[in-house]
């Protein structure tokens, strides 16, 4: 038999923020959940599957109207006409207390009660599902000790929405840990909620599918469904990419290149590996620019020169369609600090003030307070919604600082 696993496809996520960039291919981006799913209903269409099992959080938030539930009931209809049946539980952002709205679903999609887990059989396979749904956001007790037994003679599987023992980035919802897995006893825990693939364990196979779409810049990579193939006991999974859109970050060396036009062959040269096997996707880049370059004194003159530089070399990729969602400075400029520092001038009093701070944790500290605490409080929701500087991080502080360095030492330059 074979079966897919796919978890968290937050269907019709509201990216919030994408208007404050421009030229941001925007309707892609906010039907990206969708087009997931449709490429993953297709791949279980082309190459059948026996069932689908989805670990949880199938929607992003109570439906603002019909077409979201809609829209997955397609879906689920296109299934039941190839009698591919669906088994899923609702975890934190689709539980019973989150969705309101209530859509039939048809005959062959099975939810998981949310009062008790549950056993669904599946004869003609030799095959035993248990699970549970959560009955609202906030499922703080461990789930697993009340799941039923195994079924003897059959294949066992586990449906679990759970962050496990805790992982970064993800509440704490339905914990448990790798021995309470084991002790229960079945042969497959297909897990969802965290938004990573992680192979928690091979023996038994527990797995955490990872999300089907990410959704924004901290969700990169490759993001999928597990397949799952299992003949006389043997399991064998594999990974199948669905995203439509991929989210990357890109460091681009720029050291010693002291030319714009050597800008984009830096930018080409570190993209590729990215494009290898995904070259039909929207890739959604964050690129950081490293390096200690005559340029950085170049973009402090003219703030957004590199920015630009980089989106036109996105503008010349052939083999696929890249959109620079954000271009990072993390550069220094050439500079004898040790000669500088000596000069009794201006250049010399600013770079004595500069080493002085990031040679010092306490002083960088108080400058960032005295500086910066005031500006960034100030900051409008939609600008302080976004990755502002953290103030007690040595490192944002410190790129914060040189940046502005190089910003000043252009002027004097200039003047």
């Amino acid at each position: 038999m074979r079966f897919l696993h796919a978890s968290d496809l937050h269907i019709d996520s509201p990216l919030r923020g994408l208007d404050r960039y421009d030229g941001a291919p925007v309707n892609r981006l906010r039907t990206a959940t969708r087009a997931a799913l449709e490429r993953l209903v297709d791949r279980a269409l082309g190459d059948p599957v026996d069932f689908l099992l989805l670990a949880g959080d199938i929607y992003d938030r109570d439906w603002q109207d019909f077409h979201t539930g809609l829209f997955f009931r397609e879906q689920m209809v296109r299934l039941n006409r190839a009698g591919i049946r669906v088994f899923a539980v609702q975890g934190n952002h689709d539980a019973q207390g989150v969705i309101s709205r209530q859509l039939p679903l048809p005959d062959n999609v099975h939810v998981f009660s949310s009062r008790v887990a549950e056993t669904r059989r599946i004869d003609e396979l030799s095959v035993a599902i248990h699970g549970r749904s959560f009955p609202n956001r906030a499922v703080e007790e461990d789930l697993v000790p009340a799941y039923p037994d195994p079924v003897p003679g059959f294949f066992n599987i586990g449906l679990l929405h759970t962050s496990l023992n805790g992982r970064p980035g993800h509440d704490t919802y339905a914990p448990t840990d790798l021995a309470t897995l084991t002790a229960k006893g079945y042969d497959y825990w297909a897990l969802g909620h965290v938004h990573a693939r992680e192979i928690v364990s091979e023996q038994p196979r527990i797995v955490f599918s990872g999300n089907l779409q990410g959704r924004h810049a901290n969700e990169t990579g490759a993001k999928g469904c597990e397949r799952v193939s299992v003949e006389a006991g043997r399991v064998e999974s594999e990974f199948l990419p669905m995203d439509v859109v991929r989210w990357s970050h890109l460091t681009v060396s720029l050291d010693g290149i002291d030319r714009l036009e050597a800008v984009n062959e830096a930018f080409q040269s570190a993209l590729a590996p990215a494009l290898i096997g995904a070259a039909d996707r929207l890739h959604a880049v964050r690129v950081t620019l490293t390096g200690m370059t005559g340029l950085h004194r170049h973009e402090a003159g003219q703030p957004g020169t590199l920015a630009a530089t980089v989106q036109a070399a996105a503008q010349d990729v052939v083999e696929a369609e890249i959109w620079i969602e954000q271009v990072r400075i993390d550069l220094t400029a050439p500079l004898d600090r040790m000669q500088s520092a000596q000069r009794q001038d201006a250049v010399g009093e600013l770079t004595r003030l500069v080493d002085g701070l990031v040679g010092n944790h306490e002083s960088m500290q108080g400058w960032a307070q005295s500086a910066l605490g005031d500006v960034l409080s100030a900051m409008p929701t939609e600008v302080s919604a976004g990755e502002t500087p953290r103030l007690d991080n040595f490192a944002d502080l410190r790129a914060l600082l040189l940046d502005a360095e190089a910003t000043v030492l252009a002027r004097l330059a200039d003047g």
